[in-house]
């Protein structure tokens, strides 16, 4: 699901380019080539028409941007600190150092066994 609304995102991404150069601008941009079809789209000529479809593509382009974006967050919900293994250990104690103890007396001699 979330191919197909990719390709179509990148489909209406180049839809809404092409519509968005065909408007007539103060500089005409690629709306010149429009010549004589503007009986076609009535009498304003393909100004009333390229809007429309211009705005129906960009809110077209915006729903399937936010389910795009909807799809990718519930797929890939994980983060990259949920994969870091920590140890679970408890915590010790510190090495508390031996006192060195008293010399041992020494054992008293035993008698010779007779």
């Amino acid at each position: 699901m979330i191919t197909i609304l990719f390709v179509a995102q990148i489909v209406l991404a180049v839809i809404l380019t092409i519509l968005v150069l065909l408007q007539k601008s103060s500089s005409i941009g690629l709306g010149a080539y429009s010549g004589s079809n503007e009986s076609v789209f009535g009498a304003k000529g393909p100004a009333g028409f390229l809007v429309k479809a211009t705005f129906t593509v960009g809110l077209v382009f915006i729903f399937n941007t936010i389910a795009l974006g909807y799809m990718y967050n519930k797929t890939y919900n994980k983060s990259v600190v949920d994969e870091i293994k920590v140890e679970q250990s408890a915590p010790t104690a510190p090495a508390v150092p031996e006192t060195p103890s008293a010399p041992a007396a020494p054992a008293a001699p035993s008698a010779p066994a007779e």
